[in-house]
């Protein structure tokens, strides 16, 4: 492939687009309309879970945006650290959040994120996607209520996965990681580098100017 495609980021989050910008590529952002269902109060298969949610997502915007690169992603925080656990999803509320953070705290949970990547072809016909699914272990230090309170009064909890960004406010209560960091920011970057190469993407001849997360 010695032309750039036009590669979309079928996903609304900042951080994913964040993430993906320090591949030096150039993207378009088109959130996917899929409606994502709430967490499964029940164990699942957490790697395969992520896949199909990341390939539902990516497959809605395919499905209307011909001849381009569509990339999918969905990120779970599960107490397992095994492949089967129940998922966090988001929180509901404040309460919510604040339930999730003491279950968080003190322990060691999973990250798991799903990447897909559909090539749709200039007619409309979409290639086999490729999928894959990230995993990253997470220990919190022992949180205080007041630590926990404050945290969720900041807002920052309510959208995301486990009640908590790593790129945030909440990055001082991570002890240890083992795995992928950005894999816990919501996007797997070395991961998603070789999904672009196996579809022929030389990602790396074709940067432009860094951008930087700091400063």
């Amino acid at each position: 492939m010695t032309d750039f495609p036009r590669l979309i980021l079928a996903s609304a989050s900042p951080r994913r687009r964040e993430l993906l910008s320090l591949l030096g590529l150039p993207f378009t952002v088109i959130p996917s309309p899929y409606e994502e269902p709430s967490a499964p109060p029940y164990p699942v298969d957490l790697p395969a879970f992520v896949m199909d949610l990341a390939r539902n997502k990516a497959h809605a915007v395919a499905r209307i945006e011909p001849d381009a690169l569509i990339l999918g992603a969905d990120t779970l925080v599960s107490l397992s650290v095994e492949p089967f656990g129940i998922p966090l999803g988001k929180p509901a509320d404040a309460a919510d959040a604040c339930r999730m953070l003491r279950l968080l705290g003190g322990a060691v949970h999973t990250v798991h994120t799903g990447v897909a990547l559909f090539r749709s072809l200039p007619d409309g016909s979409l290639t086999a996607p490729l999928c894959a699914a990230v995993r990253t272990e997470v220990r919190f230090r022992v949180l205080s209520e007041a630590m926990i309170a404050d945290y969720v009064a900041t807002g920052e909890p309510l959208d995301k996965a486990g009640a908590y960004g790593a790129q945030g406010y909440a990055a001082p209560f991570i002890e240890s990681f083992n795995g992928d960091f950005y894999n816990v920011v919501g996007l797997p970057l070395c991961e998603v580098g070789r999904l672009l190469e196996r579809c022929g993407l030389h990602w790396w001849q074709h940067r432009r100017q860094m951008p930087s997360l700091i400063g």
